[in-house]
């Protein structure tokens, strides 16, 4: 009888790749953007089974709690043409299709290759063994060993957050809204304005007495 762990891994991986398959199969891409933070959790839980307890939670605090909410944001605020992507999605099969051979491929030959490898010999490895804990690890090979790439990472990342921005940031002439920054700083000479104007006195024409006597004139002729 498998033990609990393998079959937690069995079930948290199905439930994983049933994710991934939703996130490029459905049509709604909120629907898609949700799959794909189950697909995370799932991919955490699995860190956690093999004691990466970093990782696990790193994976939720920053893409969950953070990437997939920035693309639900910009996802739910741009005005996406749903039904016009469907109409162009043949176009863009063929290059789908090559790139995910190419994947494939890449993922075999890489498989292929550790698996091949024998893990318990000690002369064809170049493991470094670093006393606490698998934290203390990570972040030792990072900042010493991948410096350069994780601060490229870094700009990168600062960039799509910039880029995003900017497209959420879009003047829309169609939408009527208010600018409390400007409203506040509205004076009072810039809405209302006091006009004086000198009175006229009436002609003698205009007056009600001159009136009267005109009609009665106009009676006896």
């Amino acid at each position: 009888m498998p033990e609990f762990a393998t079959i937690v891994f069995y079930v948290f991986s199905a439930v994983m790749l049933f994710a991934a398959s939703r996130v490029i199969s459905v049509k709604n891409p909120v629907h898609a953007a949700l799959f794909l933070v189950l697909a995370f959790f799932s991919a955490s839980a699995l860190w956690m089974l093999l004691k990466a307890e970093f990782l696990a939670i790193a994976l939720v605090l920053v893409y969950v709690g953070a990437v997939m909410v920035l693309f639900l944001f910009v996802v739910m605020m741009l005005d996406i043409n749903v039904e016009e992507l469907r109409k162009q999605f043949r176009s863009y099969l063929p290059v789908g299709l090559l790139v995910g051979a190419a994947v494939l491929v890449e993922m075999v030959l890489l498989l292929s290759l550790s698996f091949g490898k024998k893990v318990g010999t000690t002369g064809g490895t170049n493991a470094v063994v670093i006393d606490g804990s698998n934290t203390k690890a990570l972040g030792i090979e990072l900042f010493t060993k991948y410096i350069y790439a994780v601060e490229i990472a870094g700009v990168l990342l600062l960039v799509a957050i910039v880029a995003a921005i900017a497209l959420t940031l879009r003047d829309r002439r169609e939408t009527r809204y208010q600018n409390p920054g400007e409203q506040v700083l509205v004076k009072r000479n810039d809405r209302l304005r006091i006009l004086k104007i000198a009175s006229e006195k009436p002609t003698a024409a205009e007056t009600p007495v001159a009136a009267t006597v005109a009609s009665n004139a106009g009676a006896t002729k």
